[in-house]
């Protein structure tokens, strides 16, 4: 085992994640009298709530991700090692990583979230969800394929299975997908396909709860549900998702049973925590919640080791409000500063009263023109919001080149309904369709696990 770092007097400081908690983290200690180690399994950090504009051709991955190094390239008390944290040993304080180990004096774990499919894991491989980069990609594909094989489809049956998107979970995501998806097809396509029409594509939202967008007010749920109405989304809550195949959505609603022909299922249900919160669970005693997030004291820490950090979307913190903050960016860049703020008075012999969070509002787009907005002292829809979700995200991209660029594309889809980002990539980027005796269709991709 190698040890990566050499001694040294100063305070070592690790964070475990470059996402917007470990990377604001590191920001804020930047040139403080600590010596800083940030750990990633990427040299990026992606900016994760435009990620469904990837998946559905408006932006480019490289549009929402910015380099680690780059990012923290000033801070010379800073260093960046792209790789996987495996374990921890709190009594020798160190990070063991493949043949490396990193030694620290505080700790910060920031690794986030994955998808949940509740015990059907199966489903991963015909209903993607969206986290990384590769998650959109697969999207893009998917969602483009679609059209393409639909193209080529003399079968109305199935050409409409080809035509059908169904989007599980009515959360942020689902519902930014769904418009997004009715965007495409009723006005970026419409003029593209000589045998197809593609606005007789299906987009159907399916939502277990009694409405979508359950965090938010009732209304501007309501709003959202009337907003994806009218881009030509069929929203169904209550609907409880019992099995999905390459051919379809299997579903009950109420009492009844039904089945939907389609070939593209894409998942925005649930998330679940990093493995990291196992390892917490095993080597530090930390508690889990249902979903394996860490329970957290008022400062973030971990009961009895206050040199251990837990922020993001993998800290459960119930110690406002009595319930657990949301898993969004503004939660997790503020515990980051709070963090670093709290490690910066330590050394200086101070402490800082607990971690409270300064609510920012709550922000969701439908499609162009319309978005929903919660800002505790008042909530509203339509062009207003749009625009406060427009600017709000630029504010929180991380480099200069990024926000210039995302405007730049922005302002050209708006006014030519365009999105130049319709690539279709992977192994199926050659696709051949091929009609099967059963009726069915398959992919190259297909024939490597990798569903069509």
């Amino acid at each position: 085992m190698v040890n990566s770092a050499e001694p040294s007097t100063m305070h070592r400081v690790v964070i475990v994640g470059g996402g917007f908690g470990g990377l604001y983290t590191a920001k804020a200690l930047g040139n403080a009298p600590v010596e800083v180690t940030l750990i990633d399994k990427r040299n990026f950090h992606l900016f994760q709530p435009l990620l469904y504009q990837v998946a559905t051709g408006t932006l480019s991955p490289a549009d929402i991700s910015s380099p680690l190094r780059g990012i923290l390239s000033d801070f010379k008390n800073i260093k960046v090692l792209m790789d996987e944290v495996t374990d921890i040993d709190p009594d020798r304080q160190v990070v063991l990583m493949p043949g490396q180990e990193v030694p620290y004096d505080t700790l910060i774990v920031a690794t986030g979230v994955s998808h949940h499919y509740f015990g059907n894991d199966h489903w991963k491989v015909t209903a993607p969800g969206l986290k990384t980069v590769e998650d959109a990609l697969e999207m893009r594909r998917r969602i483009f394929l679609a059209f393409e094989a639909a193209e080529k489809e003399s079968d109305p049956t199935l050409r409409q299975a080809w035509l059908t998107f169904v989007i599980v979970g009515g959360g942020p995501t689902g519902v930014e997908l769904a418009g997004a998806i009715a965007e495409l097809a009723f006005n970026t396509l419409k003029h593209d396909f000589r045998r197809i029409n593609t606005t007789e594509a299906k987009i159907l939202l399916l939502e277990g709860l009694d409405r979508i967008l359950p965090p938010y007010p009732a209304d501007l749920s309501a709003k959202a549900e009337a907003s994806l109405n009218r881009l030509g989304v069929t929203v169904q809550t209550r609907t409880l998702v019992t099995n999905i195949s390459d051919n379809g959505v299997t579903y009950k609603l109420a009492d009844e049973t039904s089945e939907i022909p389609a070939r593209t299922v894409l998942w925005a249900a649930g998330v679940k925590a990093s493995a990291m919160g196992k390892v917490l669970e095993q080597r530090v005693g930390a508690t889990l919640d249902r979903s394996g997030r860490v329970m957290v004291e008022p400062d973030l820490s971990l009961p009895g080791h206050p040199n251990v950090f837990v922020i993001g979307d993998l800290a459960n913190f119930t110690h406002q409000n009595d319930k657990p903050l949301p898993g969004v960016a503004p939660v997790a860049i503020q515990e980051g500063e709070y963090v670093a703020k709290l490690i910066r008075q330590r050394l200086a012999g101070n402490t800082l009263p607990a971690f409270s969070y300064q609510e920012v509002g709550s922000l969701a787009v439908i499609g162009q023109n319309a978005a929903v907005v919660d800002l505790g002292f008042v909530k509203f829809s339509g062009i207003l919001a749009w625009l406060i979700w427009v600017f709000a995200h630029i504010y929180y991209l991380i480099e200069f080149d990024n926000k210039l660029i995302v405007m730049l594309q922005w302002g050209w889809n708006y006014f030519t309904r365009k999105r130049g980002a319709r690539l279709i990539t992977g192994e199926s980027s050659l696709m051949q369709v091929d009609r099967n005796q059963n009726g069915t269709y398959s992919s190259a991709a297909e024939r490597s696990t990798l569903k069509v």
